[in-house]
């Protein structure tokens, strides 16, 4: 199990990130959270195995249809041993 942290930048707030990230994490199954930050990123952690949170960092790279990814931020954190995924705000 590993977890990471990321930011992400661009157009991302406005365009249903957060609710597509959610149902993204379900479909790959990695845990963690997701948030609008008041910098207009969106920040989120996820945990799981390996190949599944690779997945996962690749659709944050891209995002939903409407948003404009222009870079994405990652830093290794350390498993909590979450369980399900979560929108916060």
């Amino acid at each position: 199990m590993i977890r990471r942290r990321v930011v992400v930048h661009g157009g991302v707030q406005g365009v249903g990130f957060r609710y597509s990230a959610r149902f993204e994490a379900e479909r790959v199954g990695v845990a963690g959270w997701i948030r609008n930050r008041s910098d207009g990123t969106v920040e989120a952690e996820i945990e799981g195995d390996a190949a599944s949170v690779q997945e996962m960092l690749d659709w944050l790279s891209r995002g939903p249809r409407g948003a404009r990814v222009i870079g994405v931020e990652t830093d290794d954190i350390e498993v909590v041993g979450e369980h399900g995924f979560r929108v916060i705000g």
